[in-house]
């Protein structure tokens, strides 16, 4: 007999600190929207401003800096019977990417340079930068050249491993690919990237 009995309630709490360390893991892997949301909110407020300063001066009896919102609506009124046949669908497709962008900032998630590694108790997030460092430093143990001849970056699904060779030394892409695949699995890092091995034609003169 199980001298541990899993009951409801045991199950029960478990669910919950399921839930709340995949919610931590979200708010920790996903990026905040700052900077396009503090564009979007510049322009918006930009346009507002400009508008509410034309029809101020209107009110009182000034000239117009510009144009008034009333010779505005006019203008965009007779923009398709006026505008460059060329330069308007080109404009208006700028428009388009634009509010595309923004839209697409809005709805998907932003994800940032780091990963979680499995553990049963806790949430552990490792930055691309720590990993970079770690498969860097096989890289070059199996290449047998110094740390200035590798540099990697890691991405969400591409490791980039590049390696200066010392002249005269011939290097084999397919164990440094082998190595660094290695230093993946030992790390936990899962899933697995692909990783692709860079060699450069020009060497580095050995000390």
């Amino acid at each position: 007999m199980n001298p541990h009995p899993t009951g409801p309630q045991e199950r029960t709490d478990d669910a919950a600190r399921e839930r709340e360390r995949a919610r931590i893991a979200r708010r920790q892997l996903r990026s905040p929207r700052s900077f396009a949301s503090i564009v979007a909110a510049l322009l918006v407020a930009a346009i507002c401003l400009y508008f509410m300063f034309e029809a101020a001066m209107k009110s009182i009896g000034q000239d117009v800096w510009i144009k008034s919102p009333g010779q505005w609506w006019d203008w965009f009124a007779q923009l398709p019977r006026t505008a460059d046949p060329v330069l308007l669908p080109l404009a208006s497709l700028l428009l388009l990417l634009i509010g595309l962008y923004f839209l697409l900032q809005g709805i998907l998630p932003g994800r940032k340079a780091r990963r979680i590694l499995p553990n049963d108790r806790a949430v552990v997030l490792v930055d691309h930068e720590v990993i970079a460092a770690t498969l860097a430093r096989r890289a070059r143990t199996e290449a047998n050249v110094s740390p200035e001849q590798v540099m990697v970056v890691v991405g969400h699904t591409l490791v980039d491993v590049n390696v200066r060779p010392t002249s005269g030394i011939r290097l084999r892409t397919d164990a440094i690919q082998r190595a660094v695949e290695d230093e993946l699995v030992r790390n936990l890092v899962d899933p697995l990237p692909k990783v692709r091995v860079r060699i450069s034609e020009s060497g580095v003169v050995g000390q």
